[in-house]
Formats: structure tokens, sequence, C-alpha cells
């Protein structure tokens, strides 16, 4: 019930007054809508990711399909494209022909190390160039990443005279002890470091009177725990896959898995094809174990800092 007064421009003034008039939300774009729900790929995306997948897994099927067969089978034509029987004899002649088991053992401490070693001096070292202020940090900065430009293949005699002087020639730790850090690595954990941890969380965490060690702990391992974890991948697989080194400072009685596929399938001036896949097959089993593991995690921790809350 109103009051009978009406606003200067005649229009009644009251409660269904205010309720008639009331003026509709805004609408909202078509990208404020969706912000929130998940997105689905067409019929194409899908299509073109079962390719993309099917033919990245090709030659994996296909060294399991070329380890089950004999030399002849595969030097053949038309080459086979359906598994053999002869899987269990290749991987006799692999074990007869070299100490696969040694080889598998002294692959798996030398990556693991390597990797270990790598992210921990890594992150050290990338936190300092990232948040810690030093006289020269820039030009020593510079300094590590142009040692990245200097070929391999230079170091080798001045290493291999090293590693002779202190008789480590067919050791593991000849292998394990030049590549305890990467250039690389540093940089790649700097740059992550920059962008991703806040200086005023050091600062802050230095007010509460916490330590170079407990900010490290702390802070700097949870922050950089996704790169940390695509470094220690990247590290072990390429320690893993290493030969010119190891090639040179192991032999065949104490010998790495690249060294040890070096030896197979040579005899009588002739090579068993069949024989040297068994070999590069079971030296890749470890490496698609490793990423069973290890990449759900290493993305789900890439994804987790990417998206904001």
């Amino acid at each position: 019930m109103t009051d009978g007064t009406t606003h200067p421009a005649g229009t009644a003034v009251g409660p269904r007054a205010g309720r008639r008039h009331r003026r509709p939300a805004p609408a909202l774009p078509a990208a404020g809508r969706g912000a929130g729900k998940q997105q689905h790929g067409g019929p194409f995306a899908y299509v073109f990711l079962i390719i993309a997948t099917l033919v990245s897994l090709f030659p994996l099927y296909w060294t399991v399909v070329a380890a089950s067969h004999t030399d002849t089978d595969i030097v053949t034509p038309p080459t086979p494209l359906l598994p053999g029987s002869h899987l269990i004899q290749n991987l006799k002649i692999v074990w007869d022909q070299v100490d696969m088991t040694t080889a598998l053992v002294n692959s798996s401490i030398v990556a693991c190390c390597v990797a270990f070693s790598t992210v921990l001096f890594a992150t050290l070292a990338g936190f300092a160039f990232a948040k810690l202020q030093f006289r020269g940090r820039n030009a020593l900065l510079t300094v590590v990443v142009a040692t990245m430009t200097i070929p391999p293949q230079l170091t080798v005699i001045p290493l291999y005279q090293i590693i002779t002087n202190v008789g480590w020639v067919g050791h593991i730790q000849s292998v394990i002890l030049p590549s305890l850090v990467a250039a690389f690595g540093v940089f790649f954990m700097r740059q992550f470091l920059a962008e991703a941890l806040p200086v005023e969380l050091v600062e802050a965490a230095r007010v509460d009177g916490a330590n170079s060690m407990r900010i490290i702990w702390h802070v700097v391992f949870p922050i950089a725990r996704p790169a940390m974890a695509v470094l220690g991948m990247l590290v072990f697989v390429q320690s893993w896959n290493d030969f010119f080194w190891p090639f040179i400072a192991l032999n065949q009685q104490n010998p790495t898995v690249q060294v040890a596929l070096a030896g197979l399938g040579s005899g009588d001036h002739t090579i068993d094809h069949a024989v040297v896949v068994t070999g590069a097959l079971v030296a890749t089993l470890p490496l698609l174990l490793v990423f069973a593991v290890l990449g759900r995690q290493i993305v789900g921790g890439i994804t987790a800092g990417a998206v904001k809350s």
C-alpha cells in the first residue's frame, strides 16, 4: 500500500515500484562465463592425439618386435610387424656376451648420484645467483653460462690424465665425479627461482630469525620442487644415455649400459642386429620405469605452479 506520492517525473515511489523498476544484472561475457569450466577438445583433437600417441609408441613397439625375432627375420624383407618367439633366446645371448647385470647396476648408481648432486648443487647455486646480493654475481653467472659453449671433447685428455694419476681408470667414480654439477642446471634453477621465489618471502624468513640453511630447507626447496623434479629427470636420462666419456674411462669388465651395448652383437665380422636391439630394449626399460614413477609428480608440479588461484 502506497501513500500516493509521486516522483517528480510522474512515476510512483514505493516497494512495488522499486521491485518493478529494478534493473537486471548485466550479462557476463562469454569468456567470464566459461572461465571456471573445464574445456573439452573436439573430435579432431582426440583423433590427432591418438595418432600422435601411436606414432610415438611405434619405435618402442618395433624394438620389442625386433628383439623377439632372429637377425635373419628382421633384415630379410618383409620386415615383421608382430612379436616372435626368440626374445628369451636373445636375452640369454645378451647376458652371455656382456655383463649386463653389472652394467645396469653401474648405470643406476651413476645416474642417481649425478642427478642427486646436480639437483642439489644447482638449486643452491641458482638461489644464490637469483636472490643473494654479492660482488661479481653477474660476472660469475656469465662465466658459468659461458662454460656450456666448451665442447666436452676438449676436456677429455686432461681429465683422462687426472683419473690415470689417481688410479680411477675402469672405476665408476671416474664417471660420477666430473659430472657432479652442470652449468645448465645452475642456469635452469636460477631462471626458475628468479621468477617463482619472491624476495619478500626470503626477507620475512630472515626477520623471523631463520638462518640460511633453514631458509633453503623450508622456503627454497618447497618452491623449487617442480623445477628440481624436471631437472633431476633430465640429468638422469642424460647420464644414463651418456656414452662418450664412460667409453673412455671404463671397460667391458666394469661397464655402464651404453659401454656394454658397444660390445654386443659383434662376432665373425658380422653384427647380430636382433641381439643389439634386445640390449637396447633392456637399456630402455629402466628409463620407462622412472618415467612411470616420476612422470605424474613432474607434470603435477608444473601444472600446480602454472595455475593462479
